[in-house]
């Protein structure tokens, strides 16, 4: 099995493996490229995001900047719009549903370290995907930490922490988010 291989499917890998750093450096490259066009670019913007992400449709708009690790792990559905500064390390996948909304530097992270300096340092890690349903606005400064799943239909409250999973139909906020309301469909 290769590293990608073992990262993918959510296995300890080795985070310096070369194949792993030139997709790394090959994405970065793009990124550079698509956070120098001038936003007025519009059309050369969104043929980038969809040569670069796994999957998206021609409406999807993320503000620059914008920073990801790999892109190809990242789904987005219909109408995904992004604000400035969207980062997400997708080591393991991250799908994200129909009309779903992000303020500004919102982060979304896949890729999990041990909290023990040895094995840390041995830049071995794993990944955990992130998965968030349609209908969803994640307010700005938010940070959705590795294998969440945050529901349809809810709202993620600025400056939240999201450590844990998300039902459909609601608000939440804080850090760590809770749910403090739910939304009746």
């Amino acid at each position: 099995m290769t590293e990608k291989e073992k990262m993918l499917s959510g296995r300890k890998y080795c985070a310096l493996d070369p194949q792993l750093l030139e997709e790394l450096n090959k994405t970065k490259d793009i990124i550079w490229e698509y956070n120098n066009l001038r936003p007025s670019e519009l059309d050369k913007r969104r043929q980038i995001l969809k040569n670069l992400l796994g999957a998206c449709d021609n409406e999807v708009l993320i503000n620059q900047p914008f920073y990801c690790d790999y892109g190809t792990h990242i789904r987005v559905g219909r109408s995904f719009f992004a604000n400035f500064n969207f980062t997400v390390l997708d080591e393991a996948y991250v799908t994200i549903g129909d009309d779903c909304f992000v303020g500004p530097n919102v982060s979304i992270y896949t890729a999990c370290h041990d909290t023990d300096p040895q094995k840390r340092n041995s830049r071995e890690e794993w990944a955990e995907p992130v998965t968030i349903g349609d209908n969803v606005w994640i307010g700005g400064n938010t940070t959705i930490l590795p294998g969440v799943t945050i529901g349809s239909n809810v709202t993620i409250g600025a400056g939240s922490v999201v450590v844990k999973d998300i039902p459909d139909n609601c608000v939440a906020v804080g850090n760590p988010a809770r749910v403090i309301k739910e939304i009746l469909t």
